[in-house]
């Protein structure tokens, strides 16, 4: 990862996510509502519905929100019908951007999104045209400064698909998506707490913009999480600062 600092990178995303926390709770009651009622609301059978949930109880949300919405995507309480929606286009530099949703109401959805990229520098593309650029995967960074051998060989025997040592020290562990909380939960049996875990679409090229694109960008991809239909902004894109 020469170039740029993979650690200073995910800590500035991290940070971004941090300072829109006041629409977490709202994203993620959509996103259990939509879990539950693809893959039904039992999370021991649903991988994606327990994942959503563990989101939930990490930020603090209260039980009975978590369970109305499980009720609501089982039909056991009355709620908006959300569909999901991808959109793809490029950013700055010709960055890769990728836009999921959850709406119940399309047309707005891809106008508004449409919107965004159109006036901060950005292109809306045809469906498939960056997907083949990201990996779905789980992705778990470990602090400069971790025994790399041991997290390695714990990782690996937690079914682990990847450990990936970066230039600033940094140590990525890299899980197929469903796979990503039993393998956090075996490292930190371990002792290995991870700083950053998410379950995300990884970039498989980087594209590095510094100075003026750095910071355009940045306004296109704050624009496009701000829209309220919005769940997850993949790129690409690495800004130096």
């Amino acid at each position: 990862m020469a170039g740029h600092s993979k650690w200073a990178n995910i800590q500035h995303r991290k940070g971004r996510q941090d300072a829109k926390r006041g629409k977490i709770f709202t994203r993620l009651i959509k996103e259990i509502t939509v879990a539950a009622k693809l893959g039904g609301g039992d999370p021991g059978a649903n991988p994606r519905l327990r994942l959503a949930i563990d989101k939930a109880k990490a930020e603090s949300m209260p039980k009975e929100n978590i369970e109305n919405a499980i009720k609501r995507g089982t039909g056991q309480l009355e709620g908006v019908a959300y569909e999901e929606a991808r959109y793809e286009g490029y950013g700055i530099g010709g960055a890769a951007v990728m836009v999921d949703c959850l709406t119940d109401n399309k047309t707005r959805t891809v106008a508004d999104v449409r919107h965004a990229f159109s006036k901060y520098g950005g292109n809306l593309g045809t469906d498939g045209c960056v997907a083949f650029q990201f990996k779905h995967c789980g992705q778990l960074l470990f602090a400069p400064g971790t025994d790399e051998n041991a997290l390695m060989e714990a990782a690996l025997e937690a079914g682990a698909e990847d450990v990936v040592s970066h230039d600033d020290g940094s140590i990525e562990v890299i899980t197929a998506p469903w796979e990503f909380t039993a393998v956090k939960e075996a490292l930190e049996a371990a002792g290995f707490s991870a700083e950053f875990g998410e379950v995300t679409m990884k970039p498989l090229n980087e594209t590095v913009l510094s100075g003026d694109e750095a910071a355009r960008m940045q306004k296109l991809l704050d624009a496009l999480e701000a829209l309220d239909d919005v769940q997850e902004v993949y790129t690409s894109a690495v800004l130096e600062t």
